[in-house]
């Protein structure tokens, strides 16, 4: 299996592979929820085999095959390799970001890889979509090994550049989609909660599902500077501001706070998952306690 580069340790990858059963399952109920037959073979189309792993149905065992080779595999239908997802990659200036973690953008590339991994590892089509300003490449959902390759090759090229409009590019990604599907967006999530809103509404109408992985430096939650301090911008070089950072911290930590509830608050209006991630914090490990979280409820 391919990996991303230096930047995806091939051992934290193989971790995560690991999480494949639990991974299915969450998978499945991002799509059917409380209709989960769609995924159990109502259709007489079908689609291929895989291999037995321990918690599926007894009932999709093929005997047949099984007389023959002596292994249990088995049988997927049309529906069940139907899940489109798309990753939606935040590659803006402040992603660049690296202070009391990785860099936001690397540490976000990894995340996107990973799930990437999962999904086409269960036969389930992803696609990728990266942006800034406007949308930069846009690869759409397909299911095979070596889409999942060319998945990386964009990844490992796409480096964090211009400003960005988070809200407008995920208002017109809405429209693209014309299938319903989950739709997985990594970013750090910095713009106007009220915009988000109204972006977020248009995936809710055409009931896909939503997961916003908010990617943050830990600088930007704790906010530990101290005595005066410049903070330049990421996306407009020529935005410079010199602070005394002790005299704003608390209003800055108020203000950040506030930020967030709104945004979980929009979330939870939606049914849509929010995870903060940390950059001090493994991403194989982040992602297990999610697929862990939602497989519990």
């Amino acid at each position: 299996m391919p990996i991303l580069g230096q930047d995806l340790d091939h051992n934290a990858l193989q971790r995560v592979a690991g999480l494949q059963l639990i991974a299915r399952t969450v998978v499945e109920s991002f799509i059917t929820g409380q209709h989960r037959s769609v995924y159990k073979g109502f259709s007489v189309e079908f689609a291929q085999h895989r291999q037995y792993a321990r918690g599926d149905e007894i009932r999709h065992i093929d005997w047949k095959v099984y007389g023959k080779s002596d292994r249990l595999f088995i049988k997927q239908y049309e529906e069940e390799t139907n899940l489109r997802a798309t990753i939606c990659l935040d590659a803006s200036g402040s992603m660049k970001y690296a202070g009391g973690g990785e860099q936001k953008f690397q540490y976000a590339r990894k995340v996107a890889a990973a799930l990437s991994y999962l999904m086409i590892g269960q036969s389930d089509s992803v696609g990728l979509v990266t942006f800034d300003t406007a949308v930069r490449v846009q690869v759409p959902p397909r299911s095979t090994t070596g889409h999942l390759t060319n998945l990386f090759k964009v990844m490992t090229a796409t480096e964090p550049g211009a400003e960005t409009n988070l809200a407008r590019i995920l208002h017109d990604l809405s429209g693209q989609l014309k299938r319903r599907g989950l739709v997985v967006i990594i970013s750090d999530l910095f713009a106007p909660v009220e915009d988000l809103k109204n972006a977020l509404a248009h995936f809710h109408h055409k009931r896909h599902e939503v997961i916003l992985l908010q990617v943050l430096d830990p600088h930007e939650y704790i906010f530990p500077f101290e005595n005066m301090a410049e903070f330049r911008s990421l996306e407009r070089n020529d935005h410079r501001i010199r602070l005394d950072a002790s005299r704003v911290r608390k209003h800055y930590l108020d203000r950040f706070e506030a930020f967030t509830k709104q945004l979980r608050e929009t979330c939870h209006r939606f049914h849509f998952d929010h995870v903060m991630l940390s950059t001090d914090k493994p991403f194989d490990a982040a992602l297990t306690h999610y697929l862990m979280q939602r497989q519990r409820r």
